[in-house]
């Protein structure tokens, strides 16, 4: 039986949106644990290469378990770096800036919450500690936004996760799909263009609506950044 959209019952529908939103974000969790099986790709694995460098650097050695939850959470925290300054490069020192700092303060982590949620809540952070350095990034003459940037607190940290978890589940699929394969994979947009079939700026376009989309989320307000689709 075909549902003509009648709701006899008089209770309120459940919004299409919603459902399919519930829908994809499972797929796109388990998305970014691949890196649980698989070896990480070689862009990834060189950025990860640079955090170790730089904490061995200061006379350290990256614990086992800390390791392992850094590579596990590595995919979803680079293309939410990414969906933030919208350059591979800017954002893969994002990423090792975040790491950098979760690795010095591993004591103010509590155990048996979300560790990936916990990175994002730092990564966040510091993406807002550079645009109050640089505010010509922010179209925000007078320093009424910047000021606005504050640390939020511990119990957002999740809350933050799953705004963007469900935001990418409702993507358009070709804006997902790019900004997944150059966030999550760590193609480049070359890699990215051969693999999707289409042109390198092609593949731009639809990383930056992406990032579009997911700063209106957040509430980012970026100069120069175009308006989501």
């Amino acid at each position: 039986m075909i549902d003509d959209g009648s709701n006899p019952s008089g209770s309120t529908p459940p919004r299409y949106a919603t459902i399919l939103g519930q829908h994809l974000a499972l797929p796109i969790r388990d998305y970014f644990q691949v890196v649980e099986q698989d070896p990480l790709p070689p862009q990834l694995a060189v950025l990860m290469e640079r955090f170790e460098a730089a904490v061995a650097a200061h006379g350290q050695v990256v614990a086992f378990d800390f390791r392992s939850d850094i590579i596990k959470a590595l995919p979803a925290l680079r293309t939410f770096a990414l969906s933030l300054v919208g350059d591979v490069s800017r954002a893969d020192d994002l990423v090792q800036e975040t790491f950098v700092k979760a690795w010095a303060n591993q004591a103010r982590f509590r155990p048996g919450t979300n560790f990936t949620a916990w990175l994002f809540t730092i990564l966040r952070n510091q993406f807002y500690s550079e645009l109050r350095k640089n505010r010509r990034e922010v179209e925000d003459v007078d320093g009424t936004h910047a000021s606005q940037m504050t640390s939020l607190s511990d119990q957002e940290d999740a809350s933050t996760l799953k705004v963007v978890w469900k935001r990418l589940g409702t993507l358009p699929a070709a804006q997902r799909q790019a900004l997944l394969l150059v966030g999550a994979e760590g193609h480049t947009y070359e890699e990215a263009a051969s693999k999707l079939g289409c042109q390198v700026g092609t593949v731009k376009s639809r990383v930056s609506r992406a990032r579009s989309s997911l700063l209106d989320t957040l509430g980012v307000v970026v100069s120069g950044q175009a308006p989501a689709a």
